[in-house]
């Protein structure tokens, strides 16, 4: 009983201790209008009005890392391989082989300048922006056009090798054949046809709104839209950023949201933010970074979040699964066949068990009906790692 109670109470701890997390301050950033973001093994990169910034401290403090990079108008973009870093800005597509410490203008073929996003697809660049989309099949050493040529193109995504585009005016396009053909996908959309962001997580694409609108989703390839409430306020969206446990949203002088069930419910982080409007999103190992519109960059720890209380787990992704959390009759939770025959204990605030069994199948269900609302926690004990926290509405 007294390790029993110690596993509880360490969890409890652990969970508690997210209520303070908050925002930081990024050093180095203060003050200044940041646009895009990312991530290169230990290297996190930021973009803005001022150009280039590098951070090799997991965002802690960044400085400025320009040198040849557009030192005039903003950096609006950034994407990778295994080569290089690549910059999309108002004067064209820059190139980097020292993780930002020196810049290489590489944009032969473009007909206009001015990027809105760029992307690495497979071997392939694409860069986006007021004359359609470009298209590099050599590391960015020159471009070709790629469809949307009258079109003022915003943001770009892909699904493996489906491209998909946000338009300004038009509404969201696909291509199945790397931009030799477009194919509007606007059901669901209704009037919205101004997109300035997509993500692609897995199989499911997020695409912001415009003002009035919020977050639509589609789990088709585009054929279809919804709009997204489960607690994610109505606006205008500009950032994203996901992995295999979360989807994260940033609003246009709103809120930032997470969501560790595809979309289907979110939950606000604000707090320590100084700066509501959110151009860019991004992940690390240890934190979310948020580029702000006016007061640089912040970061949020991730283990704050406590992911175990969702989707995953933490030592095989998809292993165990739960859902919906929160919950008001049941819980759902899906294993791997591996774990088929592990007990199960779930137990309230207090520690004390309330129910218990043996996982005899894949999908198992556990009845919440009959429960009081508060917070449960889920243990497997032959599975140490295997903790999570369930909300009971």
């Amino acid at each position: 009983m007294k390790n029993k109670l110690g596993t509880i109470l360490f969890i409890f701890f652990c969970f508690s201790g997210s209520v303070f997390a908050q925002w930081q301050a990024c050093n180095g950033t203060a003050g200044l209008n940041m646009q895009s973001l990312l991530t290169n093994g230990n290297y996190n990169f930021a973009g803005g009005a001022t150009g280039a910034y590098l951070s090799s401290d997991s965002a802690a403090s960044y400085s400025l890392s320009n040198n040849g990079n557009d030192a005039v108008g903003p950096t609006r973009g950034f994407t990778k391989d295994s080569n290089y870093v690549y910059t999309c800005t108002s004067k064209g597509v820059f190139r980097s082989a020292d993780n930002g410490a020196t810049w290489v203008s590489k944009s032969a073929g473009l007909t206009n300048l001015l990027g809105s996003g760029i992307l690495k697809v497979g071997t392939r660049l694409f860069y986006v922006g007021p004359t359609g989309i470009f298209m590099s099949i050599n590391q960015a050493e020159n471009w070709n056009a790629a469809g949307l040529s009258t079109t003022d193109v915003r943001c770009i995504t892909a699904i493996k090798d489906t491209l998909f585009v946000g338009t300004n005016g038009a509404g969201i396009y696909k291509s199945i054949d790397w931009g030799v053909n477009w194919l509007a996908i606007n059901n669901g959309l209704g009037a919205s046809l101004n997109f300035r962001a997509m993500e692609s997580k897995g199989n499911t694409l997020f695409a912001a709104g415009p003002i009035g609108t919020g977050v639509y989703r589609s789990i088709d390839f585009g054929a279809t839209w919804t709009l997204l409430g489960g607690g994610l306020a109505t606006g205008s969206y500009r950032g994203f950023a996901s992995n295999a446990n979360l989807i994260i949203a940033g609003s246009f002088g709103g809120d930032v949201f997470y969501s560790i069930n595809n979309g289907d419910n979110w939950t606000t982080i604000n707090a320590g933010l100084s700066d509501l409007t959110i151009f860019d999103l991004e992940l690390n190992d240890h934190y979310i970074i948020a580029a702000t519109n006016t007061q640089g960059v912040f970061r949020f720890p991730i283990a704050a979040l406590n992911l175990t209380s969702g989707i995953t787990s933490n030592d095989a992704i998809n292993s165990f699964v739960l859902y919906p959390n929160p919950c008001a009759n049941q819980i759902n939770f899906k294993v791997a066949g591996k774990y088929i025959g592990a007990n199960y204990t779930l137990y309230n605030y207090l520690g004390k068990t309330i129910l218990s069994g043996i996982i005899k199948e894949e999908n198992t269900i556990l009845p919440m009906e009959n429960l009081t609302s508060g917070i449960y926690f889920l243990t497997f004990p032959a599975h140490s790692k295997q903790s999570f926290k369930i909300i009971k509405s």
